[in-house]
């Protein structure tokens, strides 16, 4: 048994996070770090979309996913008593804080420990914008409000960053997927799509970002679900388009051949900081209050200071303003953060 926060806790969790994808590859580091420090070791609930981004991790032992119909009403509830019968000894780790985990909960035979959501400060600063607000949320994000379930202080940012253990022959293909778009030339992947509208860039900038990329003697290749390709006609010189051709683990180890990665506030974001290529992330509706920025040493945030933001905590509410804050998120600006982030000359040359 290990101890922590004045009590003492089995050595097994059923790790808890529905969705979506980002939140779920933020607790990948979170489970690492426990796995380290206290010897725990994790079975992970979530929806088998997801389940590829685990794979490989030494803390999870094992997925449980759910089956497509279990998800709703009486099926949930009876889906719960059979999750908690046969994790008897176990404790719950509940980072999701929704009625479908709460309901595994009240049902749960050993401890539960729960993530602080900071849902009433989040709701006052996204009402206020105050500045000590502000600051209070920014002290920490959500891999260390995850960690804050079980421990008495957050660990540094560093310490929970997000992983993906890719095995040596998904490794081979990103590297050979890159290496064919060009002898030694440097990559920047591209993912322009988002579930919200409020937190896409423009089209027009997307293309005026890979023209000057392609300026400096970069290649560039889009990755992504999308039911619209973004360079499905008249793609930039220079550009390949991957939109729906490859799944998460191979947009994986796409990106972790890449010298970075240019996207909104999503959850591709978080799998290239958890592969280490760098990432430079356009924030619009949402801000780094709401703990989702991504947290590598040489990734970078950039956004438009309007009075406005933020409007709402996942960019689904619609904009009077025509998405501005996305809008005014300058293409040289973003090519600029990609060669300096990237550590690359005046030419475009990745450095040393």
């Amino acid at each position: 048994m290990s101890t922590t926060r004045g009590q003492a806790l089995p050595d097994r969790w059923l790790v808890v996070r529905l969705s979506a994808l980002g939140d779920v590859v933020l607790a990948t580091g979170v489970l690492e770090h426990l796995r380290a420090v206290l010897g725990w070791e994790f079975h992970f609930l979530t929806r088998p979309a997801f389940a590829p981004a685990l794979q490989g991790l030494p803390s999870v032992r094992k997925l449980v996913l759910p089956e497509p119909g279990a998800m709703h009403g009486a099926a949930w509830f009876s889906a719960c008593r059979d999750l908690a019968a046969r994790h008897e000894g176990f404790g719950l780790l509940d980072l999701h804080g929704n009625l479908r985990s709460r309901t595994l909960a009240a049902l749960w035979r050993g401890p539960v420990l729960r993530a602080p959501k900071l849902a009433l400060p989040r709701r006052l600063f996204g009402l206020t914008r105050g500045e000590r607000l502000r600051t209070y949320l920014e002290r920490t994000n959500v891999p260390q409000r995850y960690a804050l379930a079980v421990l008495q202080e957050a660990p540094p940012r560093e310490a929970l960053r997000p992983v993906i253990h890719l095995r040596e022959e998904e490794l081979a293909f990103g590297r050979d997927l890159v290496a064919g778009l060009g002898d030694d030339v440097p990559v920047c992947a591209l993912h322009p799509y988002a579930t919200h509208a409020g937190k896409r860039w423009p089209t027009g900038h997307w293309h005026s970002l890979a023209q000057r990329l392609a300026m400096t003697g970069w290649k560039t290749v889009v990755v992504g679900r999308h039911k619209e390709p973004l360079f499905a006609v008249d793609p930039p010189e220079g550009t390949t388009d991957l939109t729906n051709a490859t799944d998460i683990r191979q947009t994986c180890a796409i990106l972790s051949q890449c010298q970075a990665l240019v996207t909104g506030d999503s959850g591709p974001m978080h799998l290239a900081t958890a592969v280490g290529t760098r990432v430079v992330a356009l924030f619009g509706p949402t801000v780094r209050a709401w703990g989702f920025a991504p947290s590598g040493p040489r990734d970078v945030v950039l956004e438009a200071p309007l009075p406005c933001r933020p409007c709402s905590l996942h960019g689904g509410r619609g904009c009077r303003r025509g998405e501005r804050c996305m809008r005014e998120i300058d293409p040289d600006a973003v090519a600029r953060a990609v060669l300096v982030r990237s550590g690359a000359d005046a030419q475009g040359r990745p450095g040393d």
